[in-house]
């Protein structure tokens, strides 16, 4: 197996087209025709780790955080970006980077959160815009059937828990072939009349590429007439955050305990404690400040998330509690996830969990 196949199984549990636009995903070292030998999947791409993949004979790391974020203009080791870079090149090592497109994943980092506090009835908190679009095409009544099958099958057509939806109109489509056409319907020179069906099918954007593909490998035109809308429907399984419910209340005190419990950690900064019992829960992995206001307009009792600023617990207003559980300690259960992942989609060698602690944040 080359790189290339590995990168398309893990499009396939969180397409990069999801990606928010400041990020850095991708393939970020490497050449995708090379072939593994083996992954080390890591949340931080350190020189330790790099020193991991080494020893383990990796030469593919997944990573959840990339390690080049911005521009690099020089190489010479003058910072730990730029060292781990220089030895994964030394070494052959390739280096992936998923981030926040396995943010804006229904099964990404949010759910593992869910997962670990055992929430019910689990929801995207900020469903993400601009990632379904329409396709309206016009081709031969005869042929319509067999066009509509090949949109299905390259994605289109997926509506929540519906697939194979349509719509299709008949009608009557008109084309006048030049000198330099090659028609395979109508003469040259001549306008021609045809018995035509309108076909419209929405998909998510990621499949656009494989979806136009389809079109033009099944449609019988010599020029196939399409286009392409972006819709300002939400998408309910792409976006940050999630929110979901306690199966039992719990009072606020013992549910932060359980939170210092459950994942790992010696300190939760939290808002002032609501005389309130805890069911809604909303959660962000990482940095999620910016979420606040909407984890009170869905009606959480608490907001878990990290990199909590002094003011912004002020912003809590009483509504709800804000707890900083800390960003490592938000992420921690990714790497486990994008492990068992791979190692359903890929049997013929090693796929290992990195031993290293990465937080860079010590308690005392």
């Amino acid at each position: 197996m080359i790189i290339r196949e590995v990168i398309q199984h893990l499009e396939t549990l969180a397409p990069t087209a999801y990606a928010e636009d400041f990020d850095n995903v991708g393939l970020l070292v490497g050449s995708p025709k090379t072939q593994v030998t083996g992954i080390l999947v890591t949340l931080d791409t350190l020189e330790c780790v790099v020193d991991e993949a080494i020893k383990k004979n990796c030469n593919l790391i997944v990573s959840f955080h990339p390690i080049v974020f911005k521009g690099i203009k020089k190489f010479n080791g003058s910072n730990y970006v730029q060292r781990v870079v220089m030895k994964a090149i030394k070494h052959d090592i390739a280096i992936f980077a998923i981030h926040t497109a396995l943010d804006n994943t229904l099964t990404g980092v949010n759910d593992m959160i869910c997962e670990q506090l055992g929430l019910t009835n689990r929801r995207i908190l900020i469903p993400q815009k601009e990632t379904i679009k329409k396709l309206t095409t016009y081709a031969p009544t005869a042929t319509a059937a067999t066009v509509l099958k090949a949109l299905f099958n390259a994605g289109a057509g997926s509506i929540g828990n519906y697939d194979h939806c349509s719509f299709s109109t008949d009608g009557t489509g008109t084309f006048r072939p030049s000198e330099k056409a090659n028609p395979s319907i109508g003469t040259i020179g001549t306008t021609h009349h045809e018995p035509e069906t309108q076909l419209q099918v929405t998909f998510p954007k990621h499949r656009e590429r494989a979806i136009i593909r389809a079109l033009h490998e099944y449609h019988t035109y010599e020029e196939v007439a399409y286009e392409i809308t972006t819709l300002e429907n939400t998408n309910q399984t792409i976006g940050m955050g999630m929110i979901g419910e306690l199966p039992t209340p719990m009072a606020p005190i013992e549910f932060l305990q359980q939170l210092k419990t459950t994942f790992k950690t010696d300190c939760v900064r939290h808002s002032a404690i609501i005389d309130k019992p805890i069911q809604k829960v909303a959660v962000l992995g990482g940095s999620g400040s910016f979420a606040i206001r909407n984890a009170q307009q869905a009606g959480a009792d608490v907001f878990i998330t990290a990199d909590l600023k002094y003011h912004q617990f002020y912003e809590a207003e009483g509504r709800l509690i804000l707890a900083d559980i800390g960003h490592y300690e938000s992420e921690q259960y990714t790497k486990n996830l994008i492990v068992q992942f791979l190692q359903k989609k890929i049997s013929n060698f090693a796929i290992i969990l990195s031993d290293k602690n990465t937080n860079p944040i010590q308690y005392i």
